[in-house]
């Protein structure tokens, strides 16, 4: 996966988890565990890209850069 396809993969990530937010507010009962895997999906595609810009910088190969587990990206501090 390049950087245009982890792009568009998040683009269409935050469409869905906009959609789920804003079925919440219109009343109707969000689908949370769906809402917990877009969220989930959302951040280790952040992280894919980080990594993969990341090793462009230095001279590296993008494509070395690898999906790391839920947990693991979950648990990161900002």
């Amino acid at each position: 996966m390049n950087d245009e396809d982890l792009l568009t993969r998040i683009r269409s990530l935050v469409e869905e988890e906009h959609s789920l937010r804003e079925a919440s507010g219109d009343g109707q009962m969000p689908d949370k565990a769906r809402l917990k895997q877009v969220e989930e999906s959302l951040d280790q595609c952040w992280d894919l890209l980080r990594q993969r810009r990341a090793k462009a910088g230095s001279g590296e190969n993008p494509d070395d850069a690898e999906v790391r587990p839920v947990n693991e990206v979950e648990g990161y501090k900002q």
